[in-house]
């Protein structure tokens, strides 16, 4: 197998402009930088480089170092893992947009296997020739989190895809599931599981769903009074209390910080209100004594409802309506439940 001698592509000084138009062309075309603002795009591009390779060349190679993404261009490469008894086998073609190397990445893990060029094939190596990609990214945070939150979207995609046909995989595919859509502090599923799976729901067009958030009123005053883990414990003990509560009716989430929510498939505005009246008297009786250390402690929850199709036909929309509701509600005095026509009436 043939090491690369690759050489960087597009180098001539007068073609600069139009090769950080192609680099930020093909950044765009991926699952991964597609969200990026220009200045994120700008940053990508100076750490980046076109490179090509002839046919047979090896990209990388097996123990090979992680931090470098590679993004195909033109042609393909092969990924080639090498088995005991089996010998050496194909087991992917990636083609242009496709990305190389976010796992290992991602995971600071070695590759496992080999990447091969397929005929002529342009890359655009991202790192270029200089520093790791993952020392840049470490200075830039807001940018690694961006990154790093669609490459776990892409990540879940495939495991949904995959998770029908891999059944000698079934305790890793369940791992990765759980990496990907828990909630560490809770265990509940998170953010990413939510806007994955509500818009599955929403295709059934023949019921309506019903998406529940809940945020409690006076948990900032218990985090200011008792510290933060006094509030991490109360949030925890809610998620796993809502969860029991929800059983097999509908599945709960931690959506954003000290939100909680609950997709309730079938369910439309009179049986919701009815369920989230049942799920705030739950939570009003709560017992939290053991994280504040006193029994006079209890809390208040406001809820917002929205329903598809009643109040919105795509899912971000519906997720949206629904998350900006706790909040008025506890400008309202708390302890209550909105709808949208609510606020605009």
């Amino acid at each position: 197998m043939k090491i690369c001698s690759c050489k960087s592509v597009y180098d001539a000084p007068d073609k600069i402009d139009k090769i950080i138009f192609m680099k930020k062309e093909w950044l765009l075309k991926t699952e991964i930088f597609k969200s990026l603002d220009d200045n994120s795009l700008d940053l990508i591009c100076e750490n980046s480089d076109f490179v090509t390779y002839n046919s047979g060349d090896t990209i990388f190679s097996v123990d090979g170092k992680p931090g470098i993404l590679y993004v195909v261009v033109s042609g393909s490469v092969h990924i080639i893992k090498a088995y005991k008894h089996e010998g050496i086998s194909t087991i992917a073609e990636l083609a242009p947009g496709d990305t190389i190397g976010g796992l290992e990445f991602f995971t600071s893990s070695d590759f496992s296997h080999t990447g091969v060029a397929s005929g002529k094939t342009t890359l655009l190596k991202i790192s270029g020739d200089g520093e790791s990609f993952r020392t840049v990214l470490e200075s830039h945070p807001k940018i690694a989190a961006t990154i790093l939150y669609e490459f776990l979207k892409v990540i879940s995609h495939k495991i949904r895809n995959a998770n029908s046909i891999v059944r000698e995989n079934s305790a890793l595919i369940q791992e990765l599931k759980r990496q990907v859509y828990g909630d560490k502090l809770t265990g509940i599923y998170n953010k990413i599981y939510l806007e994955e799976t509500l818009p599955q729901f929403m295709q059934n067009r023949s019921e309506p769903v019903a998406l529940i958030f809940m945020k409690a009123d006076n948990l900032k005053s218990i985090n200011d009074t008792f510290g933060h883990e006094a509030g991490d414990a109360i949030l925890k003990t809610m998620a796993v209390e809502l969860s029991h509560f929800i059983g097999e009716k509908g599945i709960a989430i931690r959506y954003f910080g000290n939100e909680l929510g609950v997709i309730l498939p079938g369910y439309n505005r009179d049986s919701s209100y009815h369920e989230a009246e049942l799920i705030l008297e739950m939570m009003n009786n709560l017992d939290i004594s053991e994280a504040v250390k006193t029994d006079n402690i209890k809390l208040s929850m406001s809820f917002g409802i929205a329903i598809y199709p009643d109040h919105a036909g795509v899912s971000d929309e519906l997720i949206l309506k629904a998350h900006e509701l706790p909040l008025i509600g506890r400008a309202r005095g708390g302890n209550i439940i909105l709808f949208p026509e609510d606020v605009t009436a």
